[in-house]
């Protein structure tokens, strides 16, 4: 199967009848980051080709996501995360439709630079599905009326969670984690009945010491792999292939460390290339495997000098790009993990790249958005500055870019 029928698929699979011009999800119709459209803004500031921007509650790390003339977004309207909401707001001038409550009266701990309610929503052209965490996952249809809740029980980590909902047919999946309760579940889109669920062991509320130092707050993807489906999640400790009908694991490979914050990302091919944090290992897997894959399917793995890890990647080609925590980007090859090129970008970025056409979109901490030409060589086409603190990815769809900072959630176009 061809690079342009893998897409087709892929969008089929992830959003149902998703259209080109929308963004349903965590990193866009494809789950990768690729974006479909080519007609996008190369440059911006906080006052030239903003189409609007208005004021949010409070700081926030998950991204908008668009449908039709709907943009949804996560919300935490409170330090404490006892008041959590899903905001729906006009496309055309960013009114808010309506803004929808979910009360959690318990404590509970996250790291100060996760606030709660990090984890981006996923919609189709019925409804909008957003996890919680320990408040649960609520659906809701696109006029605010809720339609199902289902109650995932407590989801502890000293740092939070983040990892967000993607739709595979009528299943909605979740990776339930990081804490000492980890698990995979699926549950069906329409009414919030469970599915299957899968039990991951070796699960760590965290602490104090690095030996504590265990979760995964990524999100899963899924592959057409030979014939069939495969959903891919990194764990702590391994890379694993799922039956996403069903949840039943297929095969393992190990040489992940304990800590995960990045989404997969995989080639045409199906060699998957996950990474994982705090200056831990990277590897490339070959998707398609059955049992333990480490010997038969890796085909490599980098344990020294390598950054810490935040935002997502993306592959075109041959040549896979990231943008890593300490100030410099990456281009390398997918199949043999060979650097090709290593350059500075100032600033430290915890943002996710989005791929249009050529190029590819990545803000900074500080609001800069860097946009990089994807090619075997260096090449900076320009530097967006919003001048407020970003540390979600942004959106793209109709040819405007929805970015959300601390402060505003801004349409650029």
């Amino acid at each position: 199967m061809n690079h342009c029928l893998r897409a087709l698929a892929a969008t089929l699979l992830l959003t149902g009848f998703a259209l080109a011009d929308n963004w349903p999800g965590w990193r866009g119709p494809h789950g990768d980051g690729r974006c479909d459209e080519t007609s996008v803004p190369l440059t911006w500031s906080k006052t030239d080709n903003v189409r609007w921007k208005v004021k949010l509650p409070g700081p926030g790390n998950s991204s908008p996501i668009v449908w039709g003339e709907r943009v949804f977004l996560t919300q935490a309207l409170d330090t404490k995360g006892h008041r959590r909401a899903v905001l729906c707001l006009a496309r055309k001038d960013g009114q808010l439709l309506w803004q929808k409550e979910t009360e959690y009266k318990d404590d509970e701990p996250t790291h100060s630079t996760n606030p709660f309610c990090s984890a981006t929503p996923v919609c189709d052209g019925q409804r909008v599905i957003a996890s919680h965490g320990s408040a649960g996952l609520v659906c809701y249809d696109h006029g605010g009326k809720e339609e199902w809740r289902y109650d995932l029980g407590k989801l502890w980590h000293i740092w939070g969670s983040a990892s967000s909902p993607i739709f595979y047919g009528d299943l909605c999946i979740l990776w339930c984690g990081p804490g000492e309760r980890q698990f995979l579940l699926a549950v069906d889109k329409k009414n919030g009945q469970k599915v299957w669920q899968h039990d991951e062991s070796g699960g760590h509320l965290g602490g104090k010491e690095q030996s504590t130092w265990v979760g995964s707050w990524t999100t899963p993807i899924v592959l057409r792999i030979d014939g069939h489906d495969e959903l891919v999640l990194a764990v702590p400790g391994k890379v694993k292939g799922f039956e996403p009908k069903t949840g039943k694991e297929l095969w393992s490979c190990d040489g992940m460390s304990n800590l995960v914050y990045t989404t997969a990302v995989a080639s045409a091919e199906g060699v998957v290339v996950a990474m994982s944090g705090y200056t831990g290992p990277a590897l490339a897997v070959k998707a398609g495997g059955t049992g333990d894959v480490t010997k038969t399917h890796r085909l490599w793995h980098q344990t020294k000098g390598i950054p810490q890890r935040i935002g997502s990647a993306v592959i075109v080609g041959e040549h896979a790009y990231l943008l890593n925590e300490n100030e410099t980007a990456h281009c390398f090859e997918v199949n043999t993990g060979k650097q090709i090129w290593k350059e500075r970008v100032p600033g430290t970025s915890w943002s996710s790249m989005v791929l249009v056409g050529d190029r590819i979109y990545v803000p900074t901490q500080r609001g800069d958005c860097y946009v990089l030409r994807a090619a075997p060589k260096f090449e900076q086409l320009a530097v967006n500055a919003l001048e407020e603190r970003v540390l979600a990815s942004p959106a793209i769809s109709q040819g405007e870019v929805f970015i959300r900072s601390y402060q505003h959630l801004w349409c650029i176009r």
